[in-house]
C-alpha cells in the first residue's frame, strides 16, 4: 500500500497564493472510492435499509456530522470526506446492507490513510467518531472489529488467508458468514470499503502472489473484476493525495520562511532608534 508520508499544518485558510479548492478538487476528481452513484442510486436519496425504516436524507446525515465536529476542517480534507460521507451514507441505507468487520477494516484502512498527516491527532479521533456516528452506527465497534481483522492477518499467509473455510476461529467465522451472505443467502452489498478491507488483509499477511487474491476473491464468493477495479481507483486516489499534501507542504514551508523573513527585517522606528543610538555612541 502507497504510505502518506505525514505533514505539518497551518495557515491554510485565507491563503491567497495557494488554491486548496483546486488541491481538493483534484483529489475528489478520482472521488474517493469514486464516488459515482451506481445505476439506480442517482436519484434514490431515502435508502431503504430494512422494510419499514425511513431513514435520514444525505443532507441530515452531513449535518449531524456537522453537529457532531463543529471546528473547522481543512478544505484539502474537508472535501474528501464529504464525498466519503455521502457515498457511505448511499451504502449505509441500502436494502441489502448489513455492518460486517470486513468492510470496516477498509473504511479504517481509508479513514487513516486520507488523514494521515492531520494536524491534531486528538481531532482526527473526533472527526472520526462524528463521521460514523452521523451514519448511526458505532465507531468504536468500527475500530475494534479493524484491529482484530490486522491482528488476525499478520499471523496468516497466502494459503492460510484463503483457507479459512475449513478452520475455526472468531475470524474465520466471519469471513464465513460473509462467503455464505454473498452467495445469497442473507443480506450483502459488495462496496469499494469492502475491496480495501480483503487488500489490506492482504497486505498484513505478506501474500504478494496475484493468484492468492483471486482464490480469496471466489472462496468469499465476490467479483474478483470489482475488487481489481475498486483497488486500481483506491491506489489512484492515494497517488492523488499524496501529490495533494505535498503541494500543501510546499505552501506551509513557503509561508513559514515568509514569517521569519518577517520576523528578522526590523521595523521603520527600530531601525532609526537603533541608528541615533550608535550615532551616540560614537560621539561618546
Amino acid at each position: 500500500m502507497a504510505a502518506i508520508s505525514s505533514l505539518p499544518f497551518a495557515a491554510l485558510r485565507g491563503a491567497s497564493e495557494w488554491r486548496p479548492s483546486s488541491t481538493a478538487a483534484a483529489v475528489s476528481g478520482a472521488v474517493v472510492l469514486s464516488a459515482r452513484a451506481r445505476r439506480g442510486t442517482r436519484s434514490v436519496v431515502r435508502c431503504v435499509a430494512t422494510a419499514g425504516d425511513v431513514p435520514p436524507t444525505v443532507a441530515e446525515t452531513k449535518l449531524n456530522f456537522l453537529k457532531s465536529y463543529k471546528r473547522p476542517i481543512p478544505s484539502i480534507y474537508s472535501t474528501v470526506l464529504q464525498e466519503l460521507l455521502v457515498q457511505q451514507h448511499l451504502m449505509r441505507y441500502k436494502r441489502t446492507y448489513q455492518y460486517d468487520p470486513v468492510f470496516a477494516l477498509g473504511f479504517v484502512t481509508v479513514y487513516d490513510q486520507l488523514m494521515e498527516g492531520y494536524p491534531s491527532n486528538e481531532d482526527r479521533d473526533s472527526i472520526f467518531k462524528a463521521y460514523i456516528t452521523a451514519l448511526n452506527e458505532d465507531p468504536d465497534q468500527y475500530r475494534a472489529d479493524a484491529q482484530k481483522m490486522e491482528e488476525w492477518a499478520r499471523s496468516q499467509n497466502g494459503n492460510s488467508l484463503v483457507d479459512f473455510s475449513s478452520r475455526d476461529g472468531e475470524i474465520e467465522a466471519i469471513l464465513k458468514d460473509v462467503s455464505e451472505r454473498a452467495k445469497g443467502k442473507g443480506n450483502f452489498s459488495y462496496s469499494r470499503f469492502f475491496a480495501v478491507g480483503l487488500f489490506r488483509l492482504l497486505e498484513l499477511a505478506n501474500a504478494t502472489e496475484p493468484t492468492v487474491l483471486d482464490k480469496l476473491c471466489a472462496a468469499l464468493n465476490v467479483n474478483k473484476r470489482s475488487v481489481d477495479r475498486d483497488l486500481d481507483v483506491y491506489r489512484n486516489i492515494l497517488s492523488k493525495l499524496v501529490q495533494a499534501k505535498e503541494l500543501l507542504k510546499e505552501y506551509v514551508d513557503r509561508e513559514k520562511k515568509k514569517r521569519e523573513e518577517r520576523s528578522e527585517t526590523p521595523k521603520p522606528n527600530e531601525a532609526v532608534t537603533k541608528f541615533d543610538g550608535n550615532l551616540y555612541s560614537m560621539r561618546h
